[in-house]
């Protein structure tokens, strides 16, 4: 009997569990459950539904009871950087605050007064993000001590759904790398970091790296759910098991294409070098200690975003097909600045950029839409120069994963103005990369170039020729 491991991935809009095992050598998967997130205003905070977040994972799990699917282990992994607070009877200090909240403005600023920006880059490698966790708990620090003080336990959002299934605290590597707070070098709590800042050390738990079994249902879910199965540590970090699912391919730059762009290569050492500081590229965690070296770009959030201000009158489909209609139009903004980060109105904002630049204003779906997809590839062409000027190579290929590698003209977009070969697929990497690290715990799969091969031969993965390369 194979074994069954359940992903729960959790992203910006939705989330899901999906069901991944191993027949006849290749790995398949079976949707059991789909539902909506997003953040919600409570009181004077944007904040995501962290509990009914949990009850959606419950009821994924006892959909398997009805579907006749006893699992043999968990994964969960949702977006990277904002956490809950429990007090020392393990209740939630504050809600699960959303790194789009404004709360941080100004914050980051703040800390470089006490930690410089450069020395802060060097032993954490991590990006700078006004939303990053460091910034957030400072922002509480200054605004709200008692908040602090009274804190006992610090859990990212996948670590508190897991002390929630299991009574266990920890914090995941991929995931803790990217608050900013872990030594890039020691890979753990960067104490003297934590102390220049104030912040108690002792909230934090012990680091565990993927492919840890955490442990097992607590015996009250067991009774409620029919069943126990074992709780394991997958990349929690979306991205992080997102690039685990990246085929097998030699030279190769990969975008991890969802709410936001994550682009870079992977690297067994961490780049602290003051150009990687200038471009702002970031060292996060990997799977086995590796390093995720990459860029965050918005992403496809601008899109999303435009879907919602049209009232749904459109499918991201429909947008692409009336983004290709739109072929005199052409305008480009720059999608990392912090303006399209959450504004009232994503429209209005992408036309008030062109008016302030001298461009030509987008009128029509279509022409906000190509706005958008030109937008993203220039991005990710400056961010390919780069990696490839810091790495001193040339990189061949490009591999795109995740849920906007099915945006077929954003993937020809990114081969022509990069003039590299471009590989779309597997759409279900998060999931795919969560559930194959369940299975190298489980003993199913030896190791991540096994997973690799296993993942190559398994889903689809379609190809985008630069224009100029076809025509030759």
């Amino acid at each position: 009997m194979p074994k069954y491991s359940i992903a729960v991935d959790i992203g910006a809009s939705t989330g899901r569990l999906i069901l991944g095992y191993l027949e006849g050598g290749l790995l398949k998967l079976e949707g059991i459950h789909r539902f909506e997130n997003k953040i919600v205003k409570k009181g004077d905070s944007f904040c995501w539904e962290a509990d009914k977040l949990f009850q959606e994972i419950i009821i994924g799990l006892k959909k398997c009871t009805e579907l006749g699917i006893k699992p043999d282990s968990i994964g969960i992994d949702t977006w990277a950087v904002d956490f809950v607070l429990l007090d020392e009877n393990d209740q939630p200090l504050t809600e699960a605050v959303s790194y789009r909240d404004p709360r941080t403005d100004g914050m980051m600023e703040e800390v470089f007064n006490l930690f410089s920006k450069e020395r802060l880059y060097l032993e954490t490698g991590i990006q700078f993000q006004k939303f990053n966790t460091i910034y957030q708990l400072y922002s509480i620090k200054k605004n709200h001590p008692e908040i602090l003080e009274k804190a006992k336990s610090f859990l990212m959002i996948p670590d508190y759904f897991n002390y929630l299934l299991t009574g266990k605290k920890a914090n995941e590597y991929t995931n803790a790398t990217s608050t900013q707070l872990v030594n890039a070098f020691t890979k753990n709590w960067d104490q003297q970091l934590l102390d220049v800042l104030g912040i108690n050390r002792e909230m934090f738990e012990e680091i565990k790296t993927p492919k840890t079994v955490l442990g097992n249902l607590s015996k009250e879910l067991v009774s409620e759910i029919g069943f126990d199965l074992k709780v394991i540590l997958p990349a929690t970090h979306d991205t992080g098991s997102a690039v685990i699912a990246v085929p097998e391919e030699d030279e190769s730059i990969y975008i991890s294409s969802g709410t936001w762009s994550l682009i870079g290569v992977e690297n067994y050492f961490p780049i602290c070098i003051t150009k990687a500081l200038d471009y702002n590229f970031t060292n996060e965690g990997g799977i086995d200690y590796q390093y995720r070296f990459l860029k965050n770009i918005m992403g496809l959030w601008m899109i999303q975003e435009v879907k919602r201000n049209y009232n749904d009158e459109y499918s991201f489909a429909e947008l692409v097909d009336l983004a290709r209609e739109a072929k005199g139009f052409k305008a480009i903004v720059n999608v990392n600045n912090d303006r399209f980060l959450k504004p009232d109105n994503m429209i209005d904002e992408i036309m008030n950029y062109c008016i302030e630049t001298g461009q030509s204003v987008p009128s029509t779906p279509g022409e906000v839409a190509k706005c958008i997809f030109e937008s993203l590839s220039e991005s990710y062409k400056e961010a390919v120069k780069e990696i490839e000027e810091i790495f001193e190579k040339k990189f061949k290929k490009i591999n795109v994963i995740g849920g906007g590698c099915q945006n077929e003209m954003l993937n020809q977009l990114i081969a022509d103005v990069t003039n590299k070969e471009v590989y779309a697929g597997p759409v279900e990497a998060t999931a795919i990369g969560n559930i194959v690290t369940q299975l190298m715990a489980l003993g199913e799969i030896e190791n991540i170039k096994q997973a690799r091969s296993i993942i190559k031969d398994s889903f689809e993965v379609r190809k985008y020729l630069p224009v100029q390369h076809i025509r030759s």
